[in-house]
């Protein structure tokens, strides 16, 4: 209604966390904020990567660019980018991107000096900072950290060597992909799935079995000892309307009807490991407030020059 403002309270439920991994509910809000909860941990929330490479000795089988582009995309832990200041705005280095408060610096040294092959990974990476060092993947591998030693850069044989210099800043995902914090950000509607428990009675137990087996998911399931149909997992519905097709060729519509709650989202988030997945979610609410109060601001300040100008002009006719 024009002129009518209201406020939701949107509220969320965490089903499972990890540090790479979160599952969890937003409810009482609508798909534009979700949507844009979704984007803004994709694209805005920013972290750190290697945006420039200085390489002094590659005597390699990968050129330059090559190795520069694979340092690029090696994920930095990023616990402290929101503090810092992007490069183009620092005024302690007048935008140069090379000081303690806008970037970190990175050494690497290899050279092979046997007959074996030699790794280099980004366990080899220096960095001048402790809280910015390139993720550990090692504990959640399964295998010995001995043979996990991190990320190839490129592999080196006998006499072959490898020496850099990189500069780590601060960025976000809308500016390169190499920025971006996670993985995947995927939500679905949680799904209301109704059941005429009446018609479903009458039907045989052939009859409810074909009924399961239509979904390319397992959403239902036939009790053998009852030959109730049951629900199993709604969260597997696909939208894929499978199973409502299968009803009305058996000429039964209405015996299930599935709508999705308009209000209620199921969020599954996986990071690179550049900050954890409660970070991330964080980081992107704040982010996302910011972003609502400059729009807001700017509406304040619109309606203001309205009004003065509706002043002005009333002062000048009068």
């Amino acid at each position: 209604m024009d002129g009518v403002s209201y406020q939701r309270f949107p509220r969320v439920k965490i089903r499972e966390l990890k540090d790479d991994f979160a599952k969890f509910e937003l409810r009482d809000t609508d798909a534009s904020i979700a949507n844009a909860l979704r984007r803004v941990m994709i694209a805005e929330v920013p972290t750190v990567a290697i945006d420039l490479v200085e390489i002094e000795v590659n005597s390699s089988v990968l050129n330059d660019e090559f190795i520069a582009h694979r340092l690029g995309l090696i994920p930095l832990t990023s616990g402290r980018a929101m503090s810092m200041r992007f490069s183009r705005d620092c005024d302690a280095c007048d935008g140069d991107g090379q000081c303690d408060y806008c970037s970190v610096e990175f050494h690497l040294r290899a050279k092979c000096i046997n007959d074996q092959t030699l790794d280099v990974t980004s366990k080899d990476l220096i960095s001048a900072d402790p809280s910015v060092v390139p993720v550990d993947f090692s504990d959640s591998s399964g295998f010995d950290n001995s043979e996990n030693r991190g990320i190839i850069i490129v592999k080196l044989r006998r006499g072959q060597e490898l020496h850099l210099r990189a500069i780590a800043r601060k960025g976000i995902g809308k500016d390169h992909a190499k920025w971006s914090p996670a993985a995947t950000v995927t939500f679905m509607y949680e799904p209301d799935i109704y059941i005429n428990e009446e018609m479903m009675e009458r039907l045989s137990l052939e009859q409810k079995r074909s009924i399961v087996d239509s979904s390319p998911t397992r959403v239902f399931d036939v009790d053998e000892k009852t030959g109730q149909f049951v629900v199993v997992d709604a969260e597997a519905y696909t939208y894929d309307d499978e199973v409502l097709k299968k009803c009305e060729s058996m000429n039964l519509p209405g015996l299930i009807e599935i709508r999705p709650k308009e209000d209620s989202f199921i969020f599954t988030v996986e990071t690179t490991g550049a900050v954890k997945a409660s970070q991330l979610v964080l980081n992107a609410i704040d982010i996302l407030k910011q972003k609502l109060d400059a729009v807001r601001l700017s509406d304040d300040t619109v309606e203001a020059d309205d009004q003065f100008g509706e002043l002005g002009a009333h002062m000048r006719g009068g």
